[in-house]
C-alpha cells in the first residue's frame, strides 16, 4: 500500500507499508491491504507503520488528524508528527 503522511507545513513521509495502525477518536485501528474505502478522525497517537520501504516499522507520535483510504492509498492528515525513538 502506498502511504503518505503529510502536515500543515511538509510530507512527512511517503512510502510503501503493508500495515498502518492508527489512533482513531474511537480507539486505535489498523488498515491492511486491499482495505474498504474509509475517511476517520484521529486524536493524539502513535501511528505504526508495519513493512514499511526499508522492511522495518516505524513510529511517529501524531496530533490529530484524519485518514482517507482509497484503492490501497492512505493518506493521513494531521496537525503534527514527531518521529519516535
Amino acid at each position: 500500500m502506498n502511504v503518505e503522511i503529510l502536515t500543515p507545513d511538509k510530507l512527512v513521509y511517503e512510502g510503501e507499508a503493508s500495515g498502518v495502525q492508527l489512533p482513531g477518536v474511537g480507539g486505535s485501528f489498523e488498515i491492511l491491504n486491499n482495505h474498504a474505502p474509509l475517511i476517520a478522525a484521529l486524536q493524539n497517537g502513535a501511528l505504526r507503520l508495519n513493512g514499511a520501504t526499508n522492511g522495518t516499522s516505524l513510529t511517529w507520535n501524531i496530533k490529530a488528524g484524519f485518514v482517507e483510504v482509497l484503492n490501497n492509498h492512505i493518506i493521513v492528515l494531521t496537525e503534527g508528527a514527531k518521529k519516535a525513538e
